[in-house]
């Protein structure tokens, strides 16, 4: 349990952190404001793998009131939260992001990294998490980071 009004101040966070990425360089590079608002939601949906829904699609375009452009900041910043928060989005990628938190975090390398060399061991594990629904522990994934000869070797005694 957090502080009174922590809610207030997590959401007032998200906004400001959204605000300010879609003013950065590279932001307003790859999406232009001159973009009508269904070519920036369409855009930002491919960029997240074309998750959203026709409902989803349509309410990100209405955050723009009609307008032509996507000039307004507020609701640029808007359309990307309802992008980044959509369900399917966590959905698709939670898996992916958890079993390459487990080669950052276990083993401190990227998956394709020695004594790797492709992606197979990464794959492996997506494929075993996503047999358990993402169940890490009944997938037994943290048991065998911990238990594996690269961590003990690098860790252990």
């Amino acid at each position: 349990m957090g502080a009174p009004g922590w809610e207030t101040v997590l959401e007032n966070n998200k906004q400001a952190f959204a605000s300010g990425f879609v003013q950065r360089s590279r932001f307003t590079t790859a999406f232009p404001t001159s973009m009508t608002p269904a070519q920036f939601v369409d855009r930002l949906n491919l960029n997240i793998g074309s998750v959203l829904s026709a409902t989803d699609r349509a309410t990100a375009i209405a955050l723009f009131g009609g307008a032509s452009d996507t000039n307004n900041l507020t609701a640029r910043a808007q359309a990307l939260r309802q992008a980044a928060e959509n369900q399917n989005l966590y959905n698709a990628e939670f898996n992916r992001a958890f079993v390459l938190m487990q080669f950052f975090g276990y083993l401190r390398r990227n998956p394709n990294d020695a004594p790797d060399s492709d992606y197979t061991g990464f794959d492996f594990w997506q494929t075993k998490l996503n047999q358990f629904n993402g169940n890490f522990v009944a997938a037994e994934m943290v048991k065998a980071f911990i238990t594996s000869s690269e961590y003990r070797n690098r860790f252990g005694p």
